[in-house]
């Protein structure tokens, strides 16, 4: 590459801001990626996640099973321009049972706006969501929502954020009012100012700011003095934004707002645009770092089949790690050094697609019709590249699902074919089950009702779920089969897009009893991992 070329390419990854947003299942994740959206201008009213007269349902949301449960079950690329910067937001399932496609987005991004209820504060799923960030060195951006509804105290969530997770909390809003009482902002950057809110009719646009003098705000807003007092407090403690700090992920800037009202999404959305760090050097599985003006190469985080029904097509995600990207290309498959065509390029804006011909590091293609991709794998043109794996669970529900009518059986067999590719479940099987009983793995119950409701609307066949009595699996071989097979309440199964053999077992109690008897039996942890 020249030297003009490669000073272009940085330029344009410079302008990138690729970002999740994680969070406990309900704290307002996907209204808060809609309120993103609608502040950026690419959307001219924001959906409601619960169906509501007159609104449609929210761009993330896409899944006909996420609008009627009101949930998200599978992850989301919105990219979009803001003032000059393009950001690719990836929106991510809250519940644990969906963890597995969260942890896979994470691996693709750069930077997480970490979303808190302001009644809650940290819950179960954010706490383990923070535990990757910090595995994979992620900065993270905190925004405590629903300030416009009761809750705890703004400094006791400060607290609990550095308690809790040992991340310097550096507000750099702050709220005048109680939580339930949201009378202003102030942005510590204008101490000059206070902000107010016209929230517009239903929260479907964007809420009207007035910035009014600090002075004023003083006299008019019963909260102004506590809020004063509060920020005379983080003062003397030294609670000011550190950007070498919140880059080496020491320290989290802290916005407050109401995502469903509009109100402090579009300090957060500034926040992004001039703090989050834009795409850098990323590493391979063997530990050196590809450069980003080195020849193209690209990480497949997800493959989602069939988005929309007039395209009925297989679209893998690909972050872009280093070099250009250049529609129809030509790139190598590092699993399997064999070619992929790029004729079918696309970004993503929820499930609505645009040709995209040419991206940069950061940006994240659509490739259709990606029939041999799976998340994990590494794409490239020139240079060989082998990025790191994505994390593997280790599955605690098991379900046998066969086809309500046996004459679908081709159907039925595509769809199951399809869904493990995806990663949506582990697919495991035996000759003794057969292709049209196969077993379901899954890291939560959830799981299975995508699969049953994506075979019935996607593949056209309604299914019956039998499920299984094991809770734990561990990775065997051959050699231990023939004894495993003969012991009373485990069962050997293969798991089927990788041919690694699992035994299934229906308590530890078992597991422990049959390491103590037969010590030589190759029986390993599936642990979950985020390498």
């Amino acid at each position: 590459m020249s030297a003009s070329a490669a000073a272009a390419l940085l330029e344009q990854a410079a302008r990138r801001r690729t970002f999740a947003v994680i969070s406990h299942p309900d704290a307002g994740k996907s209204t808060l990626t809609e309120a993103l959206a609608l502040h950026a201008h690419v959307i001219g009213e924001a959906g409601a996640v619960h169906g509501k007269a007159g609104r449609r349902g929210v761009t993330s949301d896409w899944m006909a099973m996420e609008r009627q449960r009101g949930i998200s079950v599978t992850s989301a690329v919105l990219q979009f321009d803001y003032e000059d910067a393009v950001l690719n937001l990836l929106d991510t399932p809250g519940h644990a049972d969906f963890s597995e496609d969260t942890y896979r987005v994470l691996a693709a991004v750069d930077c997480a706006v970490m979303l808190l209820d302001a009644a809650k504060g940290l819950e179960p799923q954010t706490l383990k969501l923070f535990d990757v960030c910090r595995h994979r060195a992620l900065p993270i951006i905190t925004f405590i929502n629903k300030w416009d509804r009761p809750g705890r105290d703004a400094l006791g969530l400060i607290d609990e954020i550095e308690d809790r997770l040992g991340l310097r909390a550096t507000p750099i809003t702050w709220p005048v009012g109680a939580a339930g009482d949201l009378q202003a902002l102030i942005d510590r950057r204008d101490p000059e100012h206070v902000i107010r809110f016209t929230r517009a009719p239903g929260g479907a646009r964007r809420a009207v700011e007035q910035r009014i003098p600090s002075a004023d705000a003083a006299r008019s807003l019963s909260g102004a003095a506590a809020a004063g007092e509060e920020l005379e407090l983080l003062r003397e403690i030294g609670s000011d934004h550190d950007p070498q700090a919140f880059l080496a992920g020491r320290s989290s800037p802290v916005f407050f707002g109401a995502a469903v009202s509009n109100i402090g999404v579009r300090l957060l959305l500034d926040a992004i645009v001039r703090l989050a760090p834009a795409p850098g050097p990323r590493p391979t599985r063997h530990g050196r770092s590809v450069p980003l003006e080195a020849p193209f190469s690209g990480l497949v985080f997800k493959v989602q089949a069939n988005m929309d029904p007039a395209h009925r097509d297989r679209i893998a995600f690909v972050r872009v790690c280093s070099g250009t990207f250049e529609r129809g290309m030509v790139l190598r498959h590092a699993a399997t050094g064999r070619p992929f065509t790029t004729k079918y390029a696309h970004a993503m804006f929820g499930r609505d697609r645009t040709t995209m011909d040419a991206a940069y590091p950061g940006d994240i293609v659509g490739l259709v019709n990606a029939g041999a991709l799976r998340p994990g794998d590494t794409l490239y043109a020139e240079q060989p590249v082998t990025y790191p794996d994505m994390p593997t669970f280790a599955p605690e529900h098991f379900a046998v699902i066969r086809a309500d009518d046996p004459s679908r059986a081709k159907q039925f067999r595509r769809g199951i074919k399809q869904l493990d590719a995806e990663g949506v479940v582990q697919v495991l099987g035996s000759d003794r089950r057969g292709r049209q009983a196969p077993v379901l793995a899954a890291v939560g119950p959830m799981q299975f009702d995508v699969v049953v409701h994506r075979l019935e609307h996607e593949f056209g066949v309604p299914t019956m779920l039998e499920p299984l009595p094991y809770r734990l699996a561990r990775r065997t071989d051959e050699a231990s089969r023939e004894q495993l097979d003969h012991t009373t309440d485990v069962e050997v199964l293969t798991r089927l897009h990788d041919g690694e053999l699992l035994a299934l077992f229906a308590d530890k109690w078992i597991l422990g009893l049959l390491k103590r008897d037969a010590p030589d039996l190759t029986l390993e942890p599936l642990i979950a991992t985020t390498d």
